[in-house]
C-alpha cells in the first residue's frame, strides 16, 4: 500500500544567523521529514503533518525566510516508492538506535537505567508517529523496551530490599 498524497514544505532561510537554520533542520528531522531536494521536504499527507509543517513554515517566515506548503501527488509510483523507502529507513534507524541505547544501559547503574527508560519511551513514541508503514523493527523495539522496563522494575525492587 502506498501513499497517494504528500505535504511539501519548500523553504529558504538566510545563511546568517545560522541558529534558525539549525532549529528548522532539527525540527524537520524530529518529524521524520524526507528531504526531496535542498530546501524541499515532505511528509505523508495528514492534518497533523500539514499543521506541523505549517508551524515550521511560520518559524522560517519569522526568521526572515520564505516558505510555501503544498499538498501534492507524485507523478509516478517510482517517486512514491523512493519517498516511502526513505521514511521506512528513518524509522528503522530510529528503532535500532533505541535497541542500542537499551543494550548500553543494561550495564549502567539503576538510576541511569531509569533515565534511559524514560527517554527511550519518549523516543519510541516519537518514532512511531513518523513510522507511516509499521516497519518490522517497531515490534522489536516495543518488545525490547518492555523487557528493559521489566528488568529496571526488578532492579528497583531488589535495591529497595534490605
Amino acid at each position: 500500500m502506498g501513499i497517494s498524497d504528500w505535504v511539501l514544505l519548500a523553504y529558504r532561510l538566510p545563511r546568517e544567523p545560522s541558529t534558525p537554520r539549525i532549529s528548522v533542520w532539527r525540527k524537520l528531522r524530529r518529524l521524520g521529514a524526507v528531504q526531496v531536494l535542498d530546501g524541499l521536504v515532505t511528509l505523508p499527507a495528514s492534518p497533523a503533518a500539514q499543521e506541523q509543517l505549517g508551524w515550521i513554515a511560520e518559524q522560517v517566515l519569522d526568521a526572515g525566510g520564505q516558505a510555501w506548503i503544498w499538498i501534492a501527488r507524485s507523478d509516478s509510483r517510482r517517486q512514491d516508492h523512493w519517498l516511502e523507502d526513505r521514511i521506512r529507513e528513518q524509522a528503522s534507524l530510529g528503532y535500532r538506535a533505541i535497541w542500542e541505547a537499551l543494550s548500553v544501559a543494561a550495564a549502567a547503574a539503576p538510576s541511569t537505567q531509569r533515565r534511559v527508560l524514560a527517554r527511550m519511551r519518549r523516543e519510541l513514541e516519537r518514532i512511531e508517529l513518523q513510522d507511516a508503514f509499521g516497519v518490522p523493527e517497531r515490534e522489536q523495539a516495543r518488545r525490547a523496551l518492555k523487557d528493559f522496563a521489566a528488568s529496571v522494575s526488578g532492579t528497583a525492587s531488589v535495591e529497595a530490599s534490605p
